[in-house]
C-alpha cells in the first residue's frame, strides 16, 4: 500500500469545496462528499495506477488524475452516496511508493490554468 501525502494547496482545495458543498447543499451533503474524497484517497493508496486513473503528460512528468466518480462504489459500500461528483484528484507518483496529491479541482476547470509552471516537479 502506498503512502498518500496531500499538499497544502490540495488541503485548501478540499476545505473550500467542502465548505461550498455545506453552504449550498447542507451538512449531510458535505459529509457524503468528505467520505467520497476519503474513499478516493484510499483507492490511490491501494493502487496509484488503478483503472480510472489517467496519465496527464500535458501537466507534467508523472502527473495523473483520478476522478471522484471512480470511488463512488466503495463509498456507497460504506453507506455514502454522491450521485454526480464533479472533482478530480491531481497527483504524482514519487519514488518509494509515495503518492502526492497536488490539487483537488472541479472537472470543468481548465486544469493548466490552476497549476504553477513547475507542477509535477515534486522530487
Amino acid at each position: 500500500m502506498a503512502i498518500v501525502r496531500i499538499s497544502g494547496i490540495a488541503r485548501d482545495d478540499i476545505v473550500s469545496l467542502l465548505a461550498w458543498t455545506e453552504e449550498t447543499f447542507g451538512v449531510d451533503a458535505r459529509f457524503r462528499y468528505e467520505k467520497l474524497i476519503a474513499a478516493a484517497l484510499r483507492d490511490l493508496a491501494e493502487d496509484p495506477q488503478r483503472p480510472g486513473s489517467v496519465v496527464r503528460h500535458e501537466l507534467g512528468d508523472g502527473v495523473r488524475s483520478y476522478h471522484l466518480r471512480h470511488g463512488r462504489k466503495r463509498a456507497r459500500e460504506q453507506g455514502v452516496a454522491v450521485r454526480k461528483p464533479r472533482h478530480l484528484l491531481l497527483y504524482c507518483l514519487g519514488h518509494s511508493g509515495l503518492v502526492v496529491v497536488g490539487r483537488v479541482l472541479h472537472d470543468s476547470m481548465e486544469l493548466d490554468r490552476h497549476l504553477p509552471e513547475d507542477y509535477g516537479d515534486w522530487e
